[in-house]
């Protein structure tokens, strides 16, 4: 069985390694987003059914969490089946749906001992009611963990996310001149939380694919040729030293002690 995010092997490791690689006052990394893609393409490079792909995507995540917290990340939320995922064949789509439960059955207890907080982000009346009652248990079993909060957006879409936030604004009776960008923020499911320093996507690909569209506005992008089931812990230290080489403006201009 896994220990997530503890064991002799990985304390050995771990201690021979530096736990930041911040540098002096840089802008901390303390939130990371991950669309985890490739898991159909690991699988059909090895002449395996495409679940198998999504199974060692969970693996590949275990491990990235681990690390994640060992490196001082306060957050990560991850990409793990989007609005526009129903499209896929059924069976895959059930597999998904029977990893996402195996899943949250086998892990939740040993998470919730390490300290990691879970929080689900997306349309939750869309999944079956056993999975709602799953997910909303773990959310209130981990609900006080600070070590590290894991984001699972699962049913999601970044178009969804701002229509259902239209809707409850409307339905609060917000007058136009009230709209604001901190209103609408406060809506969406991520409120309260802090937008993405770091937008990590695996497998080659350049686009956004329509995840935290209004949260990663400023987020540092970052690509690898890595399929997620390969992702390792030294490629996500690649990728945080990689944002600290970057100058972030959020659209100003730096000053000269910048």
């Amino acid at each position: 069985m896994y220990n997530l995010l503890s064991s002799n092997k990985r304390k050995e490791k771990v201690s021979t390694q530096p736990q930041s690689v911040a540098p002096e006052h840089a802008h901390p990394c303390r939130h990371i987003a991950i669309i985890m893609d490739g898991n159909g393409r690991w699988a059909t490079q090895r002449h395996l059914p495409r679940l198998a792909g999504h199974k060692a995507g969970v693996s590949a995540l275990r491990r990235v969490l681990a690390c994640a917290a060992d490196l001082n990340v306060e957050m990560l939320s991850v990409y793990a089946f989007s609005t526009e995922n129903w499209e896929r064949p059924r069976a895959e789509v059930d597999g998904l749906m029977r990893l996402l439960w195996e899943t949250i059955r086998s892990d939740v207890e040993k998470l919730h001992r390490e300290g990691v907080r879970l929080r689900h982000l997306g349309r939750l009346y869309d999944l079956s009611p056993e999975l709602q009652k799953a997910v909303r248990d773990s959310e209130e079993l981990t609900k006080d963990n600070t070590r590290i909060c894991l984001n699972v957006c699962f049913n999601y879409g970044g178009r969804a996310e701002l229509v259902d936030a239209v809707r409850q604004i409307i339905a609060k009776g917000y007058q136009p001149d009230a709209i604001t960008e901190e209103l609408i923020a406060s809506h969406l499911y991520t409120s309260n939380l802090p937008d993405p320093d770091l937008l990590i996507r695996t497998a080659g690909e350049m686009r956004v694919s329509n995840f935290l569209l209004w949260q990663c506005a400023y987020s540092e992008y970052y690509s690898t040729p890595t399929l997620w089931p390969d992702f390792s812990e030294e490629d996500l230290r690649k990728a945080i030293e990689s944002y600290y080489q970057r100058k972030r403006k959020f659209g100003r201009v730096p000053s000269a002690s910048q």
